[in-house]
């Protein structure tokens, strides 16, 4: 028999709500204001802030980090780096091998991608990764 359907687990508003949440505190912890996205596994927008004196155009990057991390499966700061002009323009810049973006994995399946954006990109990490424990995802 052909399976043309199959159960999938699916991203929250709550669970986004929750991971902006927990984001914003360590945002707040290390002083750094961030832009913070979390997206389905399609990349729609689930749940996005701005956070006060974050840099406004550090939006569309984390954006675009929370896409690349759910698109690709993985950390968008691992796409090779000989291979992100290509996939960027190929994408019309839908793409980055900018660190902060982090899939949002629960027992290996994708549900989303948080990303984050305006500081380090250790820092952008350390944020998007307080957002992946605050739902109890799978640590990146």
């Amino acid at each position: 028999m052909t399976n043309y359907t199959r159960q999938a687990r699916i991203l929250t508003h709550q669970g986004a709500m929750a991971m902006l949440s927990a984001a914003i505190d360590k945002a707040d912890e290390i002083g750094q204001p961030q832009c913070i996205v979390v997206v389905d596994a399609s990349g729609e927008v689930v749940a996005e802030v701005r956070m006060t004196g974050a840099k406004f155009l550090s939006r569309k990057s984390a954006a675009t980090k929370a896409r690349t991390a759910a698109s690709n499966r993985g950390a968008s700061g691992d796409v090779p780096a000989a291979m992100r002009p290509h996939l960027e323009m190929a994408t019309q810049l839908s793409v980055t091998g900018l660190p902060g973006g982090l899939p949002i994995k629960f027992d290996g399946e994708v549900v989303g991608g948080i990303g984050v954006g305006s500081g380090t990109g250790d820092q952008d990490l350390e944020v998007g990764r307080a957002g992946l424990a605050a739902i109890g995802a799978d640590a990146v």
